[in-house]
């Protein structure tokens, strides 16, 4: 039988002095200090040209081939793909807004998430969209699309115009992420809106929800980020339950496992080489092992008053990352200028 694979790589501006030498960054573990990751932070990967610039940073993937796709709320790029170089491929604008039936100014109002699989048939790309409800204007946003890897639609569920063979109307409040499991059941978190969690078939029929607003357990407070992962004996659902400050865990039709504390506003995860990657908003970037144990924390900038962009290696608010196939790490923070450090192994 076929199975979707989980990706093993699942997706600027520094403004420092000419010439600056990459730092090296040790993380530290308080749990056992010789499980520390050791990184090479580059201050220079991922700058875009003249007359470019990120807005907030989205979400960032890499893809089969290893390039890089960094989304933000810009318009000039809203898509953009670099090499592990840092070099940059290809950006996209109207592009992609035109695909998705938005103007540029509504594509900026409504980026949020993006997800990469790896399916029997291709690779393609998840996106999750905020809702935007402009004053006097209509609602738009609050959908969930498939797409091919030039960003075609080939599928679409939540806010749509109208049902049909590639559309399903649901009612999403404000989702935000979007995983797939190896059958194909595809889990989506509305977290800023209902806080519920909602998993479908390949096809996007519904089988089941859960969750709501709360502090028990099955309950969330922005259930942000979801993962598929697949480091124990049969795969889980985490779920990044941000405002609870915790990591919330599921079997795959969603009954409550167990709880993993000792995050700060965790967003999503990546799987890579036995771990799993936690970006928090609270500054810093979180390493799991396979028995839900943290081996690692590093990167904490909340202490940091001047620019954050001045610090190489430090973060303000991580809301997304992603591996390439070598074990590198691109960091995307929620900040103005969406900046992007990548992390190289030591």
């Amino acid at each position: 039988m076929s199975e979707y694979l989980f990706p093993k790589r699942q997706t600027r501006r520094d403004f420092l002095a000419a010439g600056a030498a990459l730092a090296v960054l040790p993380a530290f573990s308080p749990a056992d200090e010789k499980n520390s990751l050791k990184l090479t932070v580059d201050p220079t990967w991922g700058r875009l040209p003249a007359g470019m610039k990120f807005g907030l940073g989205c979400a960032v993937v890499a893809d089969g081939k290893d390039r890089i796709i960094v989304t933000s709320r810009s318009t000039n790029p809203c898509v953009a793909i670099f090499d592990t170089k840092g070099t940059l491929l290809e950006t996209w604008g109207k592009e992609i807004s035109d695909k998705i039936g938005y103007d540029l100014g509504q594509y900026t109002a409504t980026a949020h998430g993006l997800y990469w699989s790896k399916e029997p048939d291709g690779e393609f790309l998840y996106w999750t969209e905020n809702v935007s409800a402009p004053k006097g204007g209509k609602r738009i946003g609050a959908r969930v699309y498939k797409t091919d890897m030039h960003g075609k639609i080939l599928f679409q569920i939540g806010n749509v115009p109208e049902e049909g063979t590639k559309a399903v109307k649901w009612d999403f409040t404000n989702p935000t992420d979007v995983a797939v499991a190896a059958n194909g059941d595809i889990y989506i978190v509305d977290g800023y809106g209902s806080q519920k969690v909602f998993l479908f078939d390949k096809d996007f029929k519904h089988k089941k929800t859960i969750g709501g607003r709360g502090k028990e357990h099955g309950l969330f407070n922005t259930c942000h980020g979801v993962w598929i992962r697949t480091l124990g004996k049969e795969p889980e659902v985490y779920i990044a339950d941000r405002a609870n400050n915790r990591l919330e865990i599921f079997s795959l039709d969603l009954q409550y496992k167990r709880s993993i504390e000792g995050v700060r506003t965790p967003c999503c995860f990546y799987q890579h080489d036995g771990h799993l990657y936690v970006p928090e908003l609270g500054s810093r970037v979180t390493v799991i092992d396979e028995h839900d144990k943290i081996v690692s924390q590093f990167g904490d900038g909340s202490m940091i008053k001047d620019d954050i962009t001045m610090h190489p290696g430090k973060f303000k608010a991580p809301h997304a990352l992603t591996l390439d196939s070598k074990g590198n790490l691109y960091v995307l923070e929620w900040l103005p200028n969406g900046r992007i450090q990548k992390f190289s192994r030591g």
